[in-house]
C-alpha cells in the first residue's frame, strides 16, 4: 500500500506494567503486564513502514520501544493531552507532515495507514471507539494546533475542537482499530 504522505505514529504508552487497573478484577498485575505489551506489540505492527514514536514516562518503556525499532519519546510535563501534544510537536519540526496517534490497547489493529489513504486529503481523521465515545485512533496535519481533549467523550470533543478550525473531521469505520480494552467485558475472545 503506497503512502502519500511523509507520516509519523504516535503511541502513548506510560507503563509496561502499571496500567489497565480497571482490568483488576480479571487480571492479576503479571497478566495485565502481559496483556499490556501484546496490545502495545500489535499497535507498533500495525504502523507497518510508519515512523513510530513511543510518548512515554519510563525508562521500561523506553527500553521496550528501542527493542522494536520505535523512537521513545519522554515529555516534559505529565498527562496524555499534554505528551501527544508534545508528540505532534516533535514530529512536525522533524519534518513530518502528518501524524497518526494510536493508543497502545487496540488489541486487534491491523493496519494504521487506512486513516491515510481513506480521504488522502483530509486534515483530521477520526476513529472513534466502538461505542461511539472515545477517539482510538486520529491522524491529523502537523502544521495544525489542534488541542487534544482525551477523556471521557473524547470523539464529540474532538469532532468539535476539527469544526472550531474550520476542519471537518473524516470519520473512519476500522473495525479492528474501533476495539479498545478498558474493562474486562472489552477482552476479545482471543485475549480471555
Amino acid at each position: 500500500m503506497a503512502v502519500p504522505h511523509l507520516a509519523a505514529v504516535l503511541i502513548p504508552l506510560r507503563s509496561l506494567r502499571r496500567g489497565k487497573l480497571r482490568l483488576s478484577d480479571a487480571i492479576d498485575e503479571d497478566g495485565r503486564a502481559a496483556l499490556i505489551e501484546s496490545m502495545a506489540e500489535t499497535v507498533v505492527s500495525a504502523a507497518h513502514e510508519l515512523d513510530v514514536f513511543i510518548i512515554h514516562d519510563d525508562d521500561a518503556v523506553a527500553e521496550w520501544a528501542l527493542a522494536r525499532g520505535a523512537t521513545p519519546l519522554r515529555p516534559p510535563i505529565p498527562g496524555l493531552n499534554e505528551a501527544v501534544t508534545f508528540g505532534r510537536d516533535h514530529a512536525r519540526d522533524a519534518g513530518y507532515s502528518k501524524v497518526i496517534v494510536a493508543h497502545a490497547d487496540l488489541p486487534r489493529s491491523k493496519d494504521l495507514r487506512v486513516l491515510l489513504t481513506s480521504d488522502p486529503k483530509a486534515q483530521v481523521a477520526i476513529v472513534p471507539d466502538r461505542h461511539g465515545d472515545g477517539t482510538n485512533v486520529m491522524c491529523l496535519d502537523t502544521q495544525i494546533e489542534f488541542t487534544f481533549a482525551y477523556g471521557p467523550g473524547s470523539f464529540a470533543n474532538h469532532l468539535q475542537i476539527a469544526r472550531d478550525l474550520g476542519i471537518e473531521p473524516h470519520i473512519v469505520s476500522a473495525p479492528d482499530l474501533a476495539w479498545d480494552v478498558d474493562h474486562p467485558d472489552d477482552l476479545p475472545p482471543e485475549l480471555q
